[in-house]
């Protein structure tokens, strides 16, 4: 089982999510694994995450997306059950389009680091309807 974190995209992920066509929704699901305490801070990854979802909450109005799933995974039901795989928080964010969620990451003061910082591991899965 591969112990790799992830963070933050791959040009060529981010390359394949441009390739996703235009004019459609694009459902973006957050599986998220928090730092026990953020070094910089001190705070828990927990808090921290907080303090981005409020930053970023001003940003998502702009693009006119929606949080649609903000909860706690209670366990796997089909599939592999390993703690290192058990996720602290699922988000998931309907966005109109690609074109709105690449927009929000370009914004001046988009809040990135707070989201790197907060996060042990995390994984962003593109969904379509």
């Amino acid at each position: 089982m591969s112990q790799e974190k992830y963070l933050n995209p791959t040009g060529e992920q981010m390359k394949a999510l441009a390739e996703f066509p235009d004019n459609e929704p694009v459902y973006m699901i957050n599986l998220l694994k928090f730092k026990d305490i953020v070094e910089e801070t001190g705070q828990t990854g927990w808090d921290t995450y907080s303090e981005y979802m409020e930053a970023t909450t001003p940003f998502i109005s702009r693009v006119e997306a929606k949080l649609v799933f903000y909860g706690k995974p209670l366990f796997t039901v089909i599939g592999p059950v390993a703690e290192e795989e058990q996720w602290d928080k699922v988000l998931i964010v309907e966005y109109k389009d690609k074109k709105a969620f690449f927009s929000m990451l370009q914004m001046e003061g988009y809040p990135h680091e707070i989201r790197t910082r907060s996060l042990s591991d995390s994984r962003l899965i593109a969904c379509s309807k």
